[in-house]
């Protein structure tokens, strides 16, 4: 019988014996070899008569002699194993198995058996060296011939394994890495075939099976290509949990990934990265001998995630993770000097974030410090990480005096930062010789030369400022050049070499005034902020410095910066899982909070007032309308492909409830999530292009055109009202037709100091008796009237021949959000003396709108009129830290009772039933609210802004979450409800746009604080106009800026001043 390599035993059995067993299979035993019980199963068949026709049996004589020689063959190579020196039976034994592979082709059924034996014998004299070479082709055959789920399919590729490994073993060159790799993925296939308790599992896997090669792949060069990474996953594969291995295969895959990061700025791979180092360092508890590794690693790559995204948790993490690394790398241990360089450049990250001074002084002395650790050519110095994203190398015993170069480096950074903040010329000047002695030791090829050369562009720029001598400059464009010729045209750090040439570029025009290097600096911004594989931050950083330079230098490209601005905040925003996140991540560039306004601006003095709208409403809603994105109306949609529009809302609804209101503390809970919801927006992105491929969606959810905008204007123009600090204006979308500028004659420091005063003015007003004459608010409300309003009614008179008592709905930015334009007034009698001046009010119905497409959202859903119900929410005693009992709350309630007509369901919610729960489902459940409560602004974090209810607050965060789409209106007869906060005051958060954003089309909200002793006959005068005239129970939202506009006036009498103008309408 044919076998597979070894000789088990000798069978001899009778023809009668064998017939004996009829055609039942029966096993014969053998003795035990390795703790294995070989068997083997016959069973008698009878399969032809003998005969003489052609190929009906193979030869019987031959097939004898195939089964002799190979008996013989197994002989000889037993034999050869057993003796020191047997070459000749190796020879033998090769010239027995080769005879038998001629006579058995491709369709013998033993074909396969007789190539495996040859190819065993070859190996086994291969191994002991007495056959200089190997044909691997022989067992790759036998595999062929054995494809998946052929019985000796496994035992094959087993076979192969083993070769591969001895040709690694004899042949640790380029193509002998080949061999171990290929070894590697026939385990990753192999192990899932052999059971436990099987032979050749028991082979396969130990020390000279599959954890030869894993520790062999581990110790492969890092490849960060495709094919390299693949491997390394297959090599984790290999190593299960519990696996010695285990977590060398997990740095091995970490450190790839990082790698690729750092070549093509992909956040998926860091991301990964960041997971994996996590595992590993649950691997290493305290006192395991290399933790202090690990924890760099896992902080390097923390820091990278930062660089790219910009997320301050993660910078923090990595300072937290590089001080524990320290605490362990005591005076004297090797890897102190690395860990001291890494946390220096983490710190000086910092500094440049949140400009502590303690943080750069810091990051100065451990730079210092490390780099009397690693003198010149010093064998055994430290490895530092170089804080510009160079990639750490995790074999410390590997060191060289190159490293010596990334800490000075370091170190140049830190004094430039210093200098930078405290001007500090001895920093400067000793930063530029560090990086001159960096560059001495990072000869062309080495792989942190380019960064070098960049950062020492910048500081040749800097003492270019003092000396205003043009070789420093021309250095400095020199180095930039040389920096980006070294780098393929992805890699993300192109983007700091072009940073920096901007900077040059424009240190040399101001000195010569060529034209053409104020062009190269503009083209150079062009470059770093589309470089598509460096980090959003780093890019807006870019665009932001951009459009400064540009309205500097008045610049033709202006526009395109500020287009650039909006279209990579977009982006960057999208990119946070949660609203929290989104809006850090928009407040965290301090010179973007007027962004959308200074665009807008910047359009009107281009006079394409069109492009000024486009540009104003896309920054100023950006939070709502990534929001809004996730509940966009879907009919039209449905009506060309209806599946499409169904798979769309799906992962909407799924993306919308992945990304929460909350941050988990657990750094890795926290980082699954955000992947979990990054993969999502994959899938979300995909959709949305198949829809702008349909026709007529080209533009689906694309920003809005002029011409989609001015349908908020359907019902009456809607007045924009602009606070730049570049110039103060009006746009006033009408109807139809063309916009109008209406330019203000005040520039933005003016109105700054108006909304202070009101400011002032609403606080002295609130210790006022209700009689005492409010004379410097009525002065103040003149100036709104002669200075914004009165021009804006001009032109609405004059050029629109807008009637009196239309409607008028004014969207304010920045400092004009905290004026109350609708309450414009001259407080003065005619020139005449025919009586007095006709206020804002007098003469048209204003309310407010939050942007243009909040206001057509809501008229959009106002299609569908759902049965009214109306509730009465009322909280007058808070729970604990809330705020202080309120006594007209109750007496409110009643009255709203009272005077809701009889034919409309009318419920009440108050005391121990107002909860926060109980009055989501309220406000879920019912399409007309009247709340009344405490109502608090936060004026630092917009979405924590709350109604106080009995046990918690009612934030805005929930009311957004609370999809509310049959609401229609809501009174809110509380504190602070219609006030944005300070630093995205064109978002106008707050909590009246928060409820509309939920629904309600309609709501009335308050700018300031609210007396609710008086508050009440503002209620009553509303109500009752609201009310007036309804049949039938039908009651309308679209009344309410009419019926507020009627009650405040007939409650001049009962009403101080402050408190009659403190409600504003919203919404349709």
């Amino acid at each position: 019988m044919l076998g597979h390599g070894k000789v088990i035993g000798r069978l001899e059995l009778s023809w009668d014996e064998l017939f004996n067993h009829g055609d039942e299979p029966f096993d014969l035993s053998f003795p035990v070899i390795d703790d294995i019980c070989p068997s083997l199963t016959l069973k008698v068949a009878f399969l032809h008569a003998c005969g003489h026709d052609d190929g009906a049996l193979f030869d019987p004589i031959i097939e004898c002699e195939i089964a002799r020689r190979t008996d013989a063959g197994h002989t000889r190579i037993s034999k050869y194993m057993k003796s020191k020196s047997g070459v000749s039976h190796l020879n033998g034994a090769v010239n027995y198995f080769q005879w038998v592979v001629a006579q058995c082709p491709v369709g013998h059924p033993d074909c396969a058996a007789a190539i495996t034996n040859l190819a065993w014998a070859c190996l086994q004299g291969y191994i002991r060296k007495d056959l200089r070479d190997i044909n691997t082709s022989l067992f790759r055959d036998a595999l062929a011939l054995r494809p998946q789920g052929h019985p000796d399919h496994p035992l094959s590729v087993f076979y192969l394994t083993e070769v591969l490994k001895w040709c690694y073993k004899y042949q640790v060159t380029t193509p002998g890495r080949a061999h171990i790799r290929e070894a590697a993925q026939l385990y990753d296939k192999l192990l899932p075939l052999c059971p436990e308790g099987t032979y050749l599992r028991k082979i396969a896997v130990g020390a000279n099976g599959v954890d030869y090669v894993i520790r062999k792949c581990n110790n492969l060069p890092t490849d960060t290509s495709n094919e390299g990474i693949h491997l390394r996953r297959i090599v984790l594969r290999l190593c299960p949990v519990g696996q010695q291995c285990r977590l060398s295969a997990l740095d091995e895959l970490s450190w790839a990934l990082c790698g690729r990061f750092e070549e093509s700025g992909s956040i998926v791979d860091i991301d990964e990265s960041i997971q994996l180092r996590r595992e590993i360092i649950s691997l290493c508890p305290e006192g395991h001998h290399a933790r202090d590794t690990y924890l760099n690693n896992l902080a390097y790559s923390l820091s990278c995630r930062f660089d790219h995204q910009g997320k301050p948790h993660d910078l923090d993490e990595a300072i937290s993770l590089y001080e524990d690394a320290l605490h362990l790398c005591r005076a004297g241990y090797k890897r102190r000097g690395a860990t001291l360089d890494n946390l220096g450049g983490v710190l000086r990250d910092r500094f440049e974030e949140r400009h502590d001074i303690n943080d750069i002084n810091k990051a100065i002395s451990l730079h210092r410090e490390a780099l009397t650790l690693c003198p010149p050519r010093h064998p055994k110095c430290g490895t530092t990480l170089n804080n510009l994203a160079l990639a750490l190398t995790s074999r410390y015993d590997e060191l060289d005096a190159t490293k010596r170069a990334t800490t000075l480096n370091n170190l140049a950074l830190a004094l430039t930062s210093r200098y930078d903040e405290l001007d500090a010329k001895e920093d400067l000047n000793e930063a530029i010789n560090l990086y001159r002695e960096a560059l001495q030791l990072e000869q062309p090829g080495h792989p942190c030369r380019h960064l070098t050369l960049s950062n020492l562009s910048g500081a040749l720029c800097s003492r270019f400022t003092q000396t205003r001598n043009i070789e420093h400059v021309e250095e400095a464009i020199g180095l930039c050049t040389e920096s980006l010729a070294a780098l393929p045209a992805l890699h993300p750090d192109k983007w700091c070499s072009y940073d920096w040439l901007w900077d040059a570029y424009l240190s040399r025009y101001r000195v010569q005034h060529n034209p053409a290097d104020l062009s190269l600096a503009v083209e150079s911004f062009r470059l770093a902020s589309r470089q598509p594989t460096q980090g959003f931050p780093n890019r807006i950083q870019t665009a932001l410095q951009w459009v400064d330079k540009a309205e500097d230098y008045q610049h033709e490209s202006t526009l395109e910066a500020y287009h650039m601005c909006l279209d990579l905040f977009d982006h960057h925003v999208m990119t946070r899982s949660s609203i929290i996140a989104r809006r850090n991540a928009a407040t965290a560039f301090h010179s973007a909070q007027s962004l959308s306004v200074n665009a807008a601006s910047c359009a009107i003095r281009r006079n394409n007032l069109q492009q000024a709208v486009e540009l104003e409403e896309r920054g100023r809603g950006q939070q709502w309308s990534l929001a809004s994105r996730l509940r966009t109306p879907l009919d039209d949609l449905k009506s060309v492909s209806l599946p499409l529009a169904h798979k769309f809302s799906e992962i909407s609804k799924r993306l919308s409830d992945a990304q929460g209101s909350t941050v988990s503390t657990d750094r890795a809970a926290a980082d699954q999530a955000a992947i979990e919801y990054r993969i999502l927006t994959i899938e979300w992105e995909a959709a949305l292009a198949e829809i702008r491929n349909l026709h007529g969606f080209s533009r689906f959810l694309l920003p809005p055109s002029y011409e989609d905008l001015q349908a908020a204007a359907c019902h009456g123009p809607v007045i924009i009202l602009i606070a730049s600090e570049y110039s103060c204006n009006a746009i006033i979308v009408p109807t139809s037709g063309v916009p109008h500028h209406v330019p203000f004659s005040f520039a933005l420091a003016n109105l700054e100091m108006l909304k202070e005063d009101f400011a002032r003015v609403i606080r002295q007003a609130a210790l006022m008796g209700p009689t005492d004459p409010r004379t410097e608010l009525r002065v103040l409300l003149r100036r709104v009237w002669d200075e914004i309003m009165l021009p804006i009614v001009y032109v609405l008179q004059r050029d629109l021949k807008l009637q009196r008592h239309s409607r008028i709905w004014l969207c304010p930015t920045a400092a004009f959000t905290s004026i109350p334009l609708h309450a414009a007034h001259p407080s003065r009698t005619k020139a005449d003396r025919s009586g007095r001046e006709p206020c804002l009010e007098d003469i048209y119905i204003c309310s407010y709108t939050p942007t243009l497409s909040a206001l057509i959202r809501a008229r959009q859903t106002m299609k569908v009129h759902a049965t009214p119900s109306f509730v009465a929410i009322g909280q007058a005693e808070p729970g604990a830290g809330q705020g202080k009992p309120l006594n007209s709350v109750d007496s409110e309630l009643e009255l709203v009772r009272e005077l809701v007509p009889v034919q409309v369901k009318f419920t009440q919610l108050s005391g121990e039933d107002a909860t926060q729960a109980g009055a989501l489902e309220a406000l879920r459940r019912n399409t007309w609210v009247h709340l009344a409560c405490h109502g608090k602004q936060d004026r630092d974090q917009p979405y924590y802004s709350h109604f106080a209810m009995r046990d918690r607050p009612l934030t805005l965060l929930d009311i957004m979450e609370n999809d509310a789409p049959q609401a229609e209106f809501a009174f809110l007869s509380a504190c602070h409800t219609a006030v944005g906060d300070e630093q995205t005051p064109d978002e106008v958060i707050h909590l009246a746009a928060g409820l509309q954003f939920s629904g309600f089309k309609s709501v009335i909200g308050t700018l300031w604080v609210v007396d609710d002793a008086v508050a009440k006959h503002v209620v009553e005068a509303f109500y009752e106009n609201m009310f007036k005239d309804v049949e039938d129970g039908v009651i309308d939202c679209r009344k309410a800026a009419s019926a507020l506009n009627a009650a405040t006036y007939a409650v001049k009498k009962k009403v101080p001043l402050e408190q009659r103008i403190v409600f504003i309408h919203i919404g349709v």
